[in-house]
């Protein structure tokens, strides 16, 4: 869809809306153009995507709120089961809020990075190693980051834990850290996030699902 039709729908603003007239919110509106029941949950689009959309949309300030429109095309038909998708999601939004979050909020995120990276390792069945922004991230926070580790090494948690409960964990504290966080342009670090993490999705359903190594047979 040209993104100039979306000048005659619903206007985004902050949270769900009965109808198009009243307004709309971000997965609201592509529920809309999807052709879908109108819905802020519409099965269109990844449920951890899209309560990424719904936590930016609700959290970025309505003078910018605007500038996620154009966002709200390419998040159509970003679904599917494949737990890389949760880790990816949680991995960038932690990753992104941990260097500038309150301090009580580090410590959950610095675990949320180390979890999704232990999923990573599980599902591509290597050991468990952090990655470039995960380690970079982890740096600027180093109280945090060596308590998460005793944590993490202390509490193992299992894939459906991580998609059910960690993964929209991290989410959420990290869209409400970076909106409260002491930075110029808390606006832009949310538009981008949910940028990447759409284009994030996107590479991943089109690429094949992680296999797990088979086992030899004695």
């Amino acid at each position: 869809m040209d993104t100039h039709d979306l000048d005659h729908m619903p206007v985004l603003s902050r949270g769900k809306h009965r109808n198009p007239k009243r307004g709309a919110c971000f997965m609201e509106l592509a529920s809309y153009l999807a052709g879908e029941r109108w819905s802020d949950h519409p099965a269109c689009t990844h449920p951890l995507l899209a309560a990424l959309a719904r936590l930016v949309n609700d959290n970025i300030s309505d003078a910018r709120r605007g500038e996620l429109v154009t966002m709200v095309p390419s998040i159509i038909g970003l679904t599917g089961d494949d737990l890389r998708i949760d880790a990816t999601i949680a991995l960038r939004c932690a990753t992104t809020a941990l260097p500038v979050a309150a301090s009580e909020r580090q410590l959950a995120l610095a675990v949320s990075v180390l979890a999704a990276e232990e999923i990573f390792a599980r599902l591509e069945g290597r050991p468990a190693r952090l990655s470039e922004p995960s380690r970079l991230a982890l740096e600027q926070v180093p109280l945090a980051a060596e308590y998460a580790r005793k944590f993490s090494r202390a509490a193992r948690i299992t894939e459906k834990g991580f998609r059910r409960y960690a993964a929209p964990n991290a989410v959420q504290l990290s869209v409400v850290g970076i909106a409260q966080a002491c930075v110029s342009d808390p606006d832009s670090m949310l538009r981008d996030l949910l940028a990447g993490a759409i284009a994030d999705c996107a590479a991943l359903v089109k690429a094949p699902p992680a296999r797990r190594p088979v086992a030899a047979r004695a």
